[in-house]
């Protein structure tokens, strides 16, 4: 739930719209008196436990591997910091500030549930480091997805402590003690248990699962709407398209792409255009619902599980209920990492279908009367003969990122994590994924429009031409060879932002 620009943190989990609001929005979060109240309850237990001379995980033993070793009271304060900075061991390119404030706020969550064992005032100064606008610095390599993502959480908790970097609201890297300091921030020392409970989820895997289901709902829609101008400008048929056809396979995704593609070729003369003896299009072309559909159902299916990890509580030992203290093994992350590799395969998928249609419209002998790839002189231009080539090296990519991390283990901490999931790697890879399928939907957009532009006189439907409209706003339309990548990464920024989307949906109402 949230008030105003602030995400309220309860018991309960955050909804998919919060963690995008924290994470691209820069919402503050504060934690609900319920969660302050069962984090002091839960608290007492591990206060009580850490009393108790018998061992217990986390609290007073070493990790992984090194479970077995005993830790006297004196030395947990610096087991804790021990493991904060040990694990805070991550390499490479530094992490999408996105990313970043998004697997905070869902460690945050799983906190607040009470069942971590940590202090109030410990997630509290977790709130607050969020709320200021100051993002650790998080690198690319260092998460199995196994016991959860440990090093780049691991780094958000050493930030928290007031050690490593961050950086600020307006991109400066800072030492996290003097920019702690600076935003009035007090850094945390930490206590039994709470360095493990910071760094024991698979928080960075799922907030990314997160975002990409918020992009990938805007471009499924663009998809279709690609699609649709795609047909016209080969003058092909919208027949295939209809609800009677689409209902003799029930699939729910397939249904609301046609939909969308019948929408968007309603009125369009350059449909009734078609040669009538033409009477079917190519399957890039007929089969469009079909393929996005599938999409759609995959990202559904992955949304069932996104789901119910925001309504978990991941950590390793966990408080239960009923008071007790338990090791288990809810931080593994196949779980996520299996529908991440999924809709990297889905994301492949649509891509190269829209591949295809935009080689269909380049190629004379099969777009129905267009010039060879659209050139103004064919021969002294070339029109967007290179704009294919790069979706073709766009899609090549995505297939390689289309093989399933998840199918990967390496075994690690002398063989106690002998099985990993790798769901940040397919995480990773899923956000490149979905930055390519922008991209070649954006150029099937702006190749489709100037293919409709050489079909003068004859016009696309209302909803296309509106979309040709924005396109046009800031990319001139067809005529000699221009410097052709400005125009390419116009058209993806406006795809990117969804205003493809909504020019099409100021003729055509919401689409789905």
């Amino acid at each position: 739930m949230h008030e105003n620009n602030t995400v309220v943190v309860g018991i309960g989990p955050v909804d998919f719209d919060d963690v995008v609001r924290v994470a691209r929005q820069d919402a503050a979060v504060r934690l609900a008196d319920e969660s302050v109240e069962a984090m002091s309850a839960s608290r007492a237990r591990i206060q009580a436990l850490a009393e108790d001379p018998a061992p217990v995980y986390g609290v007073s033993t070493g990790f992984g591997a090194l479970a077995t070793r005993h830790i006297p009271s004196a030395s947990r304060r610096q087991l804790q910091h021990s493991l904060v900075r040990s694990h805070a061991a991550g390499s490479g390119p530094e992490v999408e500030r996105e990313v970043v404030r998004a697997l905070m706020l869902l460690r945050l969550s799983t906190l607040a549930t009470g069942r971590t064992g940590v202090r109030a005032s410990v997630a509290q100064a977790y709130a607050a480091l969020l709320s200021s606008g100051l993002t650790p610095v998080v690198h690319e390599f260092g998460s199995l997805g196994c016991s959860g993502d440990l090093a780049p959480l691991a780094h958000v908790a050493l930030a928290l402590t007031g050690e490593g970097h961050v950086r600020t609201p307006d991109g400066e890297l800072w030492p996290s003690a003097v920019a702690l300091r600076a935003s009035g921030l007090e850094p945390v020392t930490l206590a039994e248990k709470e360095g493990l409970a910071l760094i024991n989820g698979t928080d960075g895997m799922l907030g990314q699962l997160v975002l990409a289901l918020h992009d990938l709902d805007r471009l499924f829609t663009l998809s279709d709407i690609a699609a649709s101008m795609s047909v016209q400008a080969v003058l092909g048929n919208d027949r295939v398209f209809a609800p009677d056809l689409q209902l003799l396979r029930p699939h729910p995704g397939q249904a609301d792409a046609a939909a969308n593609m019948a929408a968007m070729l309603a009125d369009s003369p350059l449909i009734s255009a078609g040669d009538e003896a033409r009477v079917q299009d190519a399957y890039s072309l007929r089969c469009a619902p079909q393929v996005a559909g599938a999409a759609r159902d995959t990202a559904a299916h992955a949304r069932a599980v996104a789901s119910r990890e925001l309504a978990a509580a991941v950590d390793n030992p966990v408080v239960t209920l009923d008071g007790r203290v338990e090791s288990n093994g809810n931080f593994h992350g196949a779980p996520v990492g299996y529908v991440l590799d999924f809709l990297a395969i889905a994301v492949c998928d649509l891509a190269s279908i829209s591949e295809r249609r935009t080689d269909r419209l380049l190629d004379p002998a099969r777009s129905h009367g267009l010039p060879p790839f659209l050139a103004d002189d064919p021969g002294v231009d070339s029109g967007h003969m290179i704009a294919q080539y790069t979706q073709a090296a766009i899609v090549s990519e995505l297939k390689r990122l289309a093989a399933p991390a998840s199918a990967d283990s390496i075994p690690t901490s002398a063989m106690q994590e002998d099985h990993v999931s790798m769901g940040w790697s397919a995480a990773r890879k899923l956000r490149r994924g979905i930055d390519g399928l922008t991209r070649v939907l954006a150029i099937e957009a702006l190749t489709a429009a100037r293919a409709i532009d050489m079909r003068a006189p004859l016009t696309p439907s209302p909803a296309t031409e509106a979309v040709i409209a924005e396109l046009r706003a800031h990319i001139p339309g067809s005529g000699p060879d221009r410097y052709l990548a400005p125009e390419i990464e116009a058209a993806a920024q406006l795809a990117g932002a969804g205003a493809l989307v909504t020019a099409a949906e100021s003729v055509t109402g919401p689409l789905r």
